[in-house]
């Protein structure tokens, strides 16, 4: 059996292969071109590598051209925590010596010796990889939308605290586009007291507003006008263009968003799995292809239904010595799946009468707080979606939450 571990760069990688008893057989540097990666392929060919018994190889990252083409066919690629092979890398030297070869030679010896262990990457079909990609993005997108508007909003407090109270009463706030566009309009709250109704209907237009317009303009028109502390006008206008730039990365963080999110409605009902996922209550397109984004469609890829809870960070985890015992949440997890999970299992309380008495039960009954109780009640959901997955079934709300027999009788 001869093993492969990559230690990866930027603009190099080094290659090292031992055999089943730690013997190094070869070791070579490649470029991180296609002239690189064929010069892999011929070396792992020169050593064994078949289209039926390819060699397994481990590296430090799951991402890339170089982890694409080594994922081509067969192959079983391990992608190993880096803290993970700085421990192993301290079992043969006690030293601290490091070197990129010296990496590679660690990695490779890791499946030698504990590939039991460690888990290859998931084989998950390319439909449901770029689901991925675009859920990531989108979610990515939606959290630098909000990180925006957050700075926007701290901005607007300082010296623009009559637009605040304009847009308080819509959702979305800052980041809506009849917002975005009258901050443009009026970037000072002096020049916001000045606009007409007729400018601001003409703003709520060009935004895309259809309907409520000459309302909504003399409301926003007399809060405009209201008496609101101001600052110095030279330090106001100076506030104002500082506004006008950080409005234009919240317009560009609006636009990327909603256009991620349009790729994802368009991409996530073509896959089988979809259907199944959207029968869950509190799953939508955008939640339910994050999920799938991070379980993948590889029906081997968890063993039960509890590596799926442990790496989803729903279960607790036990730590006990001697006489001492605590159980606790999970601080190593999906984070992505854990946040999608937080979501879920929000909107599930409010759309599953049982996730609800659910909820309650874990209140009244064992005392939880309510992330406690949500986090179980999203523990116990996605088990549920475990096993429909494994079954290709529906979500059903009476085999998921049946009915107690004494609140039957």
């Amino acid at each position: 059996m001869i093993y492969c571990g990559i230690d990866w760069a930027e603009n190099h990688h080094d290659v090292a292969l031992v055999d089943a008893s730690g013997q190094l057989l070869a070791k070579r540097r490649i470029s991180d071109d296609s002239a690189g990666y064929q010069l892999l392929l011929d070396l792992l060919a020169e050593h064994g590598d078949t289209e039926d018994a390819p060699i397994p190889v481990a590296i430090e990252t799951s991402r890339g051209l170089l982890v694409a083409v080594l994922r081509t066919g067969k192959r079983q690629v391990f992608a190993i925590n880096p803290m993970a092979a700085a421990r192993y890398r301290d079992r043969h030297s006690v030293s601290r010596k490091k070197s990129d070869h010296g990496d590679a030679l660690v990695l490779a010896n890791v499946l030698r010796t504990d590939m039991h262990a460690h888990r290859a990457l998931p084989n998950d079909s390319d439909l449901a990889r770029s689901i991925a990609v675009l859920a990531r993005a989108q979610q990515d997108a939606t959290w630098n939308r909000q990180q925006t508007a957050n700075q926007l909003r701290s901005l607007l407090r300082e010296y623009y605290p009559a637009a605040l109270d304009a847009f308080s009463t819509w959702t979305n706030g800052l980041c809506r586009p009849e917002a975005r566009e009258l901050l443009k309009t009026a970037p000072t709250p002096a020049r916001a007291a000045r606009l007409t109704r007729t400018q601001i209907q003409a703003a709520l237009k060009r935004a895309g507003r259809k309907r409520g317009i000459e309302a909504e303009a003399v409301r926003l028109r007399e809060v405009f006008r209201a008496n609101w502390a101001h600052q110095p006008p030279l330090v106001e206008d100076a506030l104002g263009k500082q506004m006008l730039a950080l409005l234009v990365q919240l317009d560009a963080a609006c636009t990327a968003a909603d256009d991620l999110a349009k790729a994802v409605e368009e991409a996530f009902p073509q896959h089988s799995d979809a259907d199944i996922l959207l029968s869950f209550p509190g799953l939508g397109v955008q939640l339910g292809a994050r999920v799938l984004a991070e379980i993948g469609d590889d029906r081997q890829r968890f063993a039960d239904a509890r590596g799926l809870k442990a790496y989803a960070g729903s279960s607790p985890i036990t730590r006990a010595s001697g006489k001492k015992s605590s159980i606790t949440r999970r601080w190593v997890k999906n984070d992505r799946l854990n946040h999608a999970g937080y979501l879920w299992a929000f909107s599930a309380i409010t759309a599953s009468p049982g996730a609800k008495a659910h909820y309650r039960r874990r209140r009244d009954d064992h005392g939880d707080w309510h992330a406690a109780a949500q986090r179980n009640l999203f523990n116990r959901m996605i088990g549920q979606l475990y096993h429909c997955l494994q079954q290709r079934k529906l979500f059903d709300e009476d085999t998921a939450f049946p009915i107690a027999l004494a609140v039957a009788a």
